[in-house]
């Protein structure tokens, strides 16, 4: 699973950053909600934040958009979803066909069972593509309103984990290479064949 990112504020990121400061929706959202655009350090469930989507001619833009679906007869957020299943579950379905989004992030942590098995502490780590400096977590979006203000929210998707990653968590984050972003973001894409080019081989260390 992913239940935590970091931004580190370096020149790939900035972009992204500066896009969504600039977002008029984002100025909406902070007034409504009460929530500030969270653009570095350690990224939680329910922050801000931006996030790589297609706008309404179909090209890459940001926007800020809050992490966690609100799902009927849940009392939390949901915010990993399976990417196995998340094409047939009513409350991914639709976002899985025509709203994919890519979460800009520096990496992402994982608590694993620490190693001499007798501390009940977790060992938290940070994991990031090998060689990269900027990890792209694939997502899912869709639309909610509250107080008269219709804003996006984002679930980040989960898959089977590498060999070697499998020793930290039973699960991992979907990330893409850079070169995908565009084609994830198209509702027209095939999404099976993007699922082949998703990166395993991933740096871990302590944080």
């Amino acid at each position: 699973m992913c239940c935590r990112y970091y931004m580190e504020m370096s020149p790939e990121l900035r972009p992204y950053v500066q896009a969504a400061n600039m977002s008029r929706l984002g100025l909406k959202m902070i007034a409504r909600l009460g929530k500030p655009l969270v653009t570095k350090g350690e990224v939680r469930p329910c922050d801000m934040v931006p996030v790589i989507a297609p706008n309404s001619s179909g090209q890459r833009s940001v926007y800020p958009m809050i992490w966690g679906f609100n799902v009927t007869g849940l009392d939390k957020p949901v915010i990993n979803a399976r990417v196995e299943t998340a094409h047939e579950k009513k409350a991914f379905k639709e976002a899985w066909t025509s709203h994919r989004c890519i979460i800009p992030a520096s990496w992402y942590f994982e608590w694993a069972p620490s190693k001499d098995g007798k501390s009940k502490e977790k060992d938290k780590y940070a994991l990031q593509p090998s060689g990269a400096s900027v990890t792209y977590l694939a997502g899912i979006y869709q639309m909610q309103q509250y107080r008269e203000l219709t804003y996006p929210v984002f679930t980040i998707l989960t898959r089977e984990p590498s060999e070697e990653l499998r020793k930290i968590h039973d699960r991992m984050p979907l990330i893409l290479p850079s070169s995908a972003i565009d084609d994830w973001i198209n509702p027209k894409s095939d999404v099976d064949n993007l699922l082949k080019l998703a990166v395993t081989d991933l740096v871990a260390e302590k944080a």
